[in-house]
């Protein structure tokens, strides 16, 4: 059980990582007394920031290993667009960027005693996406901070770009599907089969049945994007960066 003097501490790197992101002066990590020491102390922060942000629009999961217990973070709304955007300079210091797969809810998913099977999720689905996930952090260098500071900060998301939906998704192999990361129409990454949780599709019902607590359920209309397949690569302003999937399709965006 936390205390109350515990949640202010965890309030108060909330509001430290906040400051960090909107002024663009990045600190190099949180101090080790405000640092979260559990997944779940990192959760609240999240969860504080996500306030902040509004309406929270989907949720990133995704897992290092096939085997490993996957993670997730609140995506708001508000920092979602379709591709071709223009990235305001204002908005952005670290510009990181990732590749991924992204599903668009139709249907609820609400908390209940049993637990949704694969196919209940995927009925659920209304479209599926390629994606740009635009890495963003109140810490200086997140990738060598503390582990649980970096998760604390969302998981590193500053934003959520998103292609059209890709006609007959289901048929899509994902362990063969190769994809392809340029910035500026230079090509940064070029993999074939490359996220790292294995079976992305698995991430779905774990969302739906595991993390219901913090959710309180999926929504139609919100998007489930499903981890990295390129890494994570570093873009400057003025740049372009674009992704492409060889069957689930492509996503431009511009940084100012």
């Amino acid at each position: 059980m936390m205390t109350g003097a515990r949640e202010e501490q965890l309030i108060s790197a909330a509001r430290m990582l906040m400051d960090a992101r909107r002024t663009r002066e990045p600190i190099d990590d949180l101090p080790e007394e405000l640092r979260p020491t559990t997944v779940d102390e990192a959760y609240f922060i999240q969860d504080r920031l996500s306030l902040v942000y509004g309406t929270v629009g989907g949720w990133k999961v995704g897992a290092p290993t096939p085997e490993a217990t996957p993670m997730f973070a609140p995506m708001p709304l508000s920092r979602m667009a379709p591709s071709g955007v223009v990235i305001k300079e204002t908005e952005h210091r670290f510009r990181g960027l990732e590749a991924e797969i992204a599903f668009l809810l139709g249907k609820d998913l609400p908390p209940r005693e049993k637990a949704y099977s694969m196919d209940e999720v995927v009925a659920a689905i209304a479209s599926c996406h390629p994606v740009i996930e635009v890495l963003e952090s109140g810490l200086t260098a997140p990738l060598s901070a503390t582990r649980l500071s970096m998760i604390a900060d969302l998981q590193m998301h500053g934003g959520f770009v998103y292609g059209a939906p890709v006609a007959d998704w289901q048929k899509i192999d994902f362990t063969k599907e190769n994809v392809v990361l340029a910035v500026d129409g230079v090509v940064r990454v070029d993999r074939t089969g490359s996220n790292t949780s294995g079976n992305l599709m698995r991430l779905l019902p774990w969302l739906a049945n595991e993390a219901t607590a913090r959710t309180g359920g999926l929504k139609a209309g919100q998007w489930v994007t499903t981890g990295s397949w390129t890494g994570a690569e570093l873009a400057d302003a003025g740049t372009t960066a674009d992704v492409k999937f060889a069957t689930a399709g492509y996503v431009h965006l511009r940084f100012e």
